[in-house]
């Protein structure tokens, strides 16, 4: 039997249980400093300086982090789902955990880039990026980080792979950072929906998801025993 599509959406919460700071709950503070500071091309433009050692500490964190339960569940759905995770998430948590089919939204804590050409990606070499240091057009490199005010060059191709999704399931986020707020309408009629996160906002219109108000390391491991289950007894 033709394995069913799962598709993951992940947000900060399911990293917050792994240690990973979230500004999600923090009067638009991120440790101390305004997120449109330290997380625009605004404030990239402004102080570079500022912006680039707020992302080498986010990566020292990140790289210092462990994978949680709910991570390691997720790698677990692909011995019966075909599996596909779409993360707002710049931390590689996932892929630690062993899932292979990752679209990452808002770019990765362990690339860089061009600060002229978008298409010049290069892996980071430890955990910093200096000032001084250059990609190949003699421009400073930055952060492969989607940042407040530019496009999310993956949200197409997140977008059909929820169209073609059985299962959508969405972890940790508050369904309130658009595009990918936007994403889960495009799923089709039939697709089952499930909502987790500790706090469900009221005012998101939810319509025939069922939600979970727990946290990622308690819902996400029981709902993938039953889906487990699921494809076992129609096996």
């Amino acid at each position: 039997m033709e394995k069913k599509n799962i598709v993951v959406l992940t947000g900060a919460g399911i990293s917050a249980e792994s240690g990973i700071p979230t500004f999600r709950d923090a009067n638009g503070l991120w440790e101390g400093h305004d997120v449109m500071a330290v997380a625009s091309i605004e404030g990239w433009n402004k102080n570079p300086v500022l912006v680039q050692e707020f992302y080498n500490l986010r990566r020292k964190a990140a790289l210092a982090a462990q994978p949680n339960a709910a991570h390691v569940a997720l790698r677990q759905l692909e011995s019966a789902y075909q599996v596909t995770i779409i993360t707002q998430n710049v931390d590689l948590l996932h892929e630690r955990a062993g899932s292979t089919k990752i679209i990452h939204l808002h770019g990765r804590l362990d690339q860089s880039k061009s600060s002229l050409d978008d298409r010049l990606v290069y892996p980071i070499e430890g955990d910093e990026i200096k000032m001084g240091e250059l990609c190949e057009k003699g421009s400073q490199l930055r952060p492969n980080i989607v940042w407040f005010g530019e496009a999310v060059p993956e949200i197409e191709r997140a977008m059909l792979h929820v169209a073609e999704a059985d299962i959508l399931i969405i972890i940790g986020t508050s369904l309130q950072v658009y595009p990918a707020a936007g994403l889960r309408e495009f799923a089709p009629s039939h697709c089952r929906s499930f909502l987790i996160d500790k706090q469900i906002p009221n005012s998101t219109a939810l319509g025939r998801v069922k939600c979970f108000e727990q946290a990622a390391t308690v819902a996400v491991p029981n709902l993938v025993t039953q889906l487990l289950q699921e494809a076992l007894d129609k096996g």
